[in-house]
């Protein structure tokens, strides 16, 4: 009781929503019409312009569904006695999530082509005020703060740290979705990681431990990732 349901006037956003994130995993950003999007929900076109305004206003609703989304995926990383292990759990994640919805991923972070998909100029998104970005974000940010704290590395702001791990982890994985790495047998270990290492290196940890904190990430990451699947399977 008292429960929404997708088919209720409350869930019907929710449900517009998710039918959007469907078409984009498998037609991507020119699926997003009024039509397609309400017929793939299940509901009239009208519906859509009653919630929201119009397409526009749908893309930067689901935007902020993907960004909640990687928040909750940030939220299920531990935080362990190695933060830095932990930031580089969290950079896995981010990658998979993006792996998944690549348009998505791109509608997120504003990297679609599409006139109608380009954040506004008053779009809050365009300075972090998205309440599911800065809840996403902030996730990144308490994880570095942490690392400042733990004494690995100099006394660095991690907001600062935040926004230099956001800046490279992001463009690795944009890269990769554009298929810049084919050259490479495994991107991530070959590129990914490696980079992780120097940046905390360059923020004062000593190589030989930010290597093994990667490699320790990488290895606790797969063996959640193999449990996750055969609970899938069961």
């Amino acid at each position: 009781m008292g429960e929404t349901s997708p088919t209720t006037p409350e869930g019907v956003p929710e449900r517009l929503i998710r039918a959007t994130v469907g078409l984009l995993a498998e037609q991507g950003p020119s699926a997003i019409k009024a039509r397609t999007v309400a017929s793939a929900a299940g509901l009239s076109t009208m519906v859509v312009y009653h919630h929201f305004g119009g397409i526009p206003e749908l893309v930067r609703a689901v935007a902020d569904h993907g960004f909640t989304e990687l928040g909750s995926a940030f939220s299920r990383v531990p935080a362990t006695e190695d933060p830095i292990a932990d930031l580089f759990t969290m950079a896995m994640t981010c990658r998979r999530i993006a792996r998944e919805n690549p348009h998505l991923y791109d509608l997120m972070f504003g990297l679609s082509t599409r006139a109608t998909y380009r954040p506004l100029e008053s779009d809050e998104r365009l300075s972090g005020h998205s309440p599911a970005f800065r809840a996403a974000h902030a996730r990144v940010t308490d994880a570095c703060a942490r690392l400042v704290s733990s004494g690995r590395v100099g006394a660095h702001d991690p907001a600062v740290v935040a926004a230099q791990l956001w800046s490279f982890v992001h463009g690795y994985i944009t890269l990769e979705l554009g298929a810049h790495f084919v050259e490479f047998d495994d991107a991530m270990m070959q590129v990914l990681l490696p980079m992780g290492v120097n940046f905390a290196v360059g923020l004062g940890d000593t190589r030989e431990l930010a290597q093994e904190s990667h490699e320790k990430a990488v290895r606790l990451y797969g063996s959640a990732a193999s449990v996750s699947k055969s609970a899938a399977g069961a």
